[in-house]
């Protein structure tokens, strides 16, 4: 007898319908065909245990099994579910009516409970997308699938629950997810404010102009100035998430297994902070299954390296076309993926490697040669993409003691939200550009050229720097995000200053102090 069962393939963020064919015959025979990897494979082997486990038991005969579309690479263990409910039905143990009616993922424990899988979201947008009455998940996957609209969703916590379903046998109540109210709930739930950090009012400065225009941004400063305790506070000035965004994001934490089991949509902006001993693979994706990386994990937010120069000098310099192109290409000899990796840059490192370079109240006693070789980590091509470069000096025992609170987080996120405001107006019309960091050369010369008295000063500013040709740019583009801060239509001298403020660490002025 032939059974039809379908359940979905992911590759990348994109999911691809995949029908089951069993087809049970007189023989002692078994075959799986449709590009399996070994996970889908072992499949036979667990559902043949699970079974008998639950009460069913499947006879010897010839099975042949076939995943189509054969050209398709099927990996994982979410296969389990659909074939043994296509097996059960080719042995007629379940009836047929409903099974064209739901897709079904889910991988099958040896005592027949279902446990979680990946990419449920990206599953259940394909199962919306064509048509599907309805998807049949583990009870862990059934908020995260629940997030899409017009689609039953069935979480499971073992497979007779699902027999039963498609027997007609129970009638469970779908999982319901409110989800813009769960999702405008969460989104200003912040652990950390900008009111902890006193002093260093103006780095402070620098990473609200980083936020108000998605900019990259490299604090160098002492150990204990401040640098990691700013930074982590960075989401918390930002815009909130759009749905958009936010079902955007969840879709690569969904594929990369990183959602928790009462999570529905990511509501803020993610932090990625890796160790400095993270591979290249780590950071960028890959491996055989070419999950996302840190960069594709931080992709609508923030990815923090601390301690730039402790990083491998290789692993660094695979950052250049993500902050870029704003995606990164994975290339199998199978296959290609993309994902997508749109995310604010932000870097902190020492001045040299005890730490302690140009402080006044510390001896720094490296060499010249040992500060070159710390610093040369750097390339000037990665530096290149940071549009704002700042130093930060050791905080004294008055300003720690003395200094008023900060300013709160909220009241930096006001302008911001304020600032991204007329940008989104600006680029309304411009497909993939959103903010000031991300305009291209030609809406530089349209939206930030400077007068007469402002090309003055950064001609001016550029000879005394000297600041690379590179850096021109850079800087224009953070004076329009400066301005809008102001809400001044025009790219002003003061602004121009602020902005060339925030250069004084181009690579043309490490060469001048012999670094």
């Amino acid at each position: 007898m032939l059974a039809k069962t379908f359940c979905a393939a992911v590759v990348g963020l994109e999911a691809t319908t995949i029908t089951i064919e069993v087809n049970m015959t007189r023989g002692v025979m078994y075959n799986l065909s449709g590009m399996a990897d070994t996970a889908v494979r072992e499949s036979y082997s667990r559902i043949t245990a699970a079974l008998p486990n639950v009460g069913y038991r499947i006879p010897l005969a010839s099975l042949t099994i076939n995943l189509s579309p054969a050209d398709i690479r099927k990996e994982g263990s979410s296969y389990d579910l659909p074939i043994a409910i296509g097996m059960l039905a080719a042995n007629a143990n379940i009836p047929t009516d409903h099974l064209k009616e739901y897709m079904m993922v889910g991988e099958l424990g040896l005592d027949g409970r279902l446990k979680p899988i990946r990419a449920a979201l990206p599953i259940a947008i394909l199962a919306r997308k064509e048509h599907f009455k309805g998807l049949i998940v583990p009870t862990d996957n059934a908020r995260e699938a629940a997030v899409v609209n017009n689609l039953e969703v069935y979480g499971m916590d073992d497979i007779t629950q699902v027999i039963a379903l498609l027997s007609g046998q129970a009638h469970p109540d779908p999982v319901v997810v409110d989800t813009r109210r769960e999702f405008y709930a969460q989104q200003y739930n912040f652990d950390l404010d900008y009111a902890d950090v006193r002093g260093q009012e103006n780095v402070k400065r620098a990473l609200e102009v980083a936020a108000a225009g998605g900019h990259n941004v490299i604090m160098i400063g002492p150990p204990g100035s401040g640098k990691s305790m700013m930074a982590k506070r960075l989401p918390s000035i930002l815009p909130p998430l759009s749905l958009a965004e936010s079902l955007e994001t969840t879709q690569v934490h969904s594929v990369a297994g990183k959602l928790g089991r009462d999570t529905s949509l990511i509501s803020q902006r993610p932090f990625r902070a890796p160790h400095h001993t993270i591979s290249q693979v780590g950071l960028c994706g890959g491996t055989l299954n070419a999950q996302p990386g840190e960069v594709s994990l931080a992709h609508n937010g923030v990815l923090f390296l601390d301690e730039l120069t402790e990083f491998s000098k290789q692993t660094l310099e695979v950052l250049r076309q993500p902050l870029e192109d704003r995606k990164i290409t994975i290339a199998r000899a199978k296959f290609t993926v993309e994902y997508p990796c749109s995310f604010m840059f932000v870097a902190s490192m020492n001045p040299c490697p005890c730490g302690y370079y140009g402080d006044p109240t510390h001896t720094c006693v490296c060499t010249p040669g040992q500060i070159q070789r710390y610093m040369g980590k750097v390339s000037g091509p990665l530096l290149d993409r940071i549009d704002i470069q700042c130093e930060i000096s050791a905080l004294s025992f008055d300003d720690i003691s003395k200094a008023a609170p900060g300013e709160p987080s909220a009241a930096i996120r006001e302008r911001v939200i304020r600032a991204r405001g007329i940008q989104e107006e600006r680029f309304k019309g411009v497909r993939g550009i959103h903010c000031n960091a991300q305009m291209t050369e030609r809406m530089i010369h349209e939206y930030a050229e400077p007068d007469e008295k402002s090309l003055q000063l950064l001609r001016l500013g550029m000879e005394r720097l000297k600041l690379s040709a590179r850096a021109y740019n850079r800087i224009l583009k953070v004076a329009r995000t400066i301005a809008d801060l102001d809400q001044s239509e025009r790219v002003q001298s003061h602004h121009i200053a602020e902005a060339i403020g925030y250069r004084n660490l181009d690579r043309g002025d490490w060469a001048e102090r012999g670094i």
